[in-house]
């Protein structure tokens, strides 16, 4: 055998990573053969302005608080982000969406949250963005303000984020926590946060676009998410019960979504897809002002005129007094399926809760209730969770070179 011929069983190189991995010629996640059966909704392919995600599942953003908290490399990932994020890569999901990360260093949740409020913080998100892009997989990043929760406990050391109010982060210094008003989440846990001022608002309008900026164009991520749920800063602004502002940021529901509006608009651009995260309901109707879903269901009209992609819909948070959720299979499926019957096919919808079995991710999607299932838990217990979806849906999908080989042998071609 000569040296010409035993090149052709030599291992083409990526050229998305700065060091030796097995070029991917098909992107992970795609589904390669399935005979004459139609294609699951969950595992069709679908194209957002000039991005292609290859299936509808995607790994839904969780905080994991391991960034450090002081020192030069202050929010910025590590080696743990980078094993953390590419393990959900290498098993080909439509998408992942990269936590919460703090377009501010006052807005963090805790001391321990990625941040994007710099250049090096967002050339230490380059790696595990390289790292995808080298499986052919999607990404994307969550930017966030966690407004008059900010300045928390991490999660795994108290459930109680704001246990113990100026111990922890920055919650003693004045004026650094701040919301629509000076109203406290919990009075217990929380401080009272500064009302904000026009200045600063638009201040952090600025602060959200260039995040996004450096998400592009220095990360590299495929598309950015602004996280307006779960009571963090673009939450409480347009619930009611948070927001008691009289100028043009509060009061009526044209004003209290303004602020939102503003961040998708300094946000966007026309190439790349634009994902907006709400609480479709703060599960509290028998507060006054609450928001509800119909008030989600008026703000879809608002994103779609300006220029939102998909709309990723969670639940709760906004509000210390919310009614206890009972949490199973689908739980925030209906608040999904009445956006979506509302938008049609103007705007994508991305649902969510404990969705942990293929054939129901698939169900929800072949009924019409969503378009995009996302995930979370299901992929910390089980990074394969792609995989298992294929298999339970009879479907064949692409794997990495180093894991599929074992299970799909290559042909004798010698």
């Amino acid at each position: 055998m000569t040296s010409g011929e035993n090149n052709r069983f030599l291992t083409k190189p990526s050229d998305q990573v700065p060091y030796f991995h097995p070029k991917v010629e098909i992107p992970l996640g795609t589904q390669v053969e399935n005979g004459e059966v139609p294609i699951p909704k969950l595992f069709q392919p679908f194209k957002i302005k000039n991005t292609q995600f290859v299936n509808r599942i995607g790994v839904s953003p969780m905080c994991t608080y391991s960034s450090a908290h002081a020192g030069p490399d202050i929010g910025c990932a590590t080696a743990f982000h980078q094993t953390h994020y590419g393990s959900f890569a290498l098993q080909g999901p439509g998408m992942i969406i990269v936590e919460a990360t703090a377009i501010d260093p006052n807005g963090r949740l805790s001391p321990e949250d990625l941040g994007i409020w710099n250049d090096d913080q967002a050339l230490s998100l380059k790696k595990f963005v390289q790292f995808a892009h080298a499986q052919g997989v999607k990404i994307g990043i969550q930017l966030g303000h966690g407004g008059r929760k900010a300045s928390g406990t991490a999660i795994y050391n108290h459930l109680q984020k704001g246990i113990g109010k100026a111990e922890f982060g920055w919650s003693d210094i004045p004026g650094a926590i701040v919301g629509p008003s000076p109203i406290s989440f919990s009075t217990r846990s929380y401080v009272t946060p500064s009302e904000l001022t026009i200045d600063q608002i638009q201040d952090l309008v600025q602060k959200f676009g260039d995040a996004a900026k450096r998400a592009r164009e220095i990360s590299g991520f495929d598309f950015v998410e602004i996280h307006a749920a779960h009571g963090y800063l673009l939450s409480s602004f347009l619930s009611g019960t948070s927001n008691k502002r009289t100028d043009q940021y509060g009061g009526s529901f044209e004003n209290r979504i303004r602020f939102l509006l503003e961040v998708v608009d300094a946000v966007k651009d026309d190439t790349t897809p634009l994902f907006v995260r709400v609480s479709g309901s703060e599960l509290a109707p028998h507060i006054e002002g609450s928001w509800t879903i119909e008030d989600t269901v008026k703000l879809s009209d608002h994103l779609i005129e300006h220029g939102v992609d998909v709309l990723d819909i969670s639940s709760g948070g906004n509000n210390a007094k919310a009614e206890r959720r009972k949490t199973y299979q689908g739980f925030q499926v209906p608040l999904a399926k009445a956006v979506k019957e509302h938008v049609g096919n103007k705007l994508l919808i991305a649902t969510v809760g404990k969705i942990d079995q293929g054939e129901f991710a698939n169900d929800t999607l072949e009924a019409g209730h969503a378009d995009i299932v996302l995930s979370g838990r299901a992929f910390l217990k089980n990074p394969g969770l792609v995989w298992k979806w294929a298999d339970d849906l009879g479907v064949r999908i692409k794997h990495s070179k180093q894991y599929e080989w074992p299970f799909y042998p290559p042909p004798f071609k010698l």
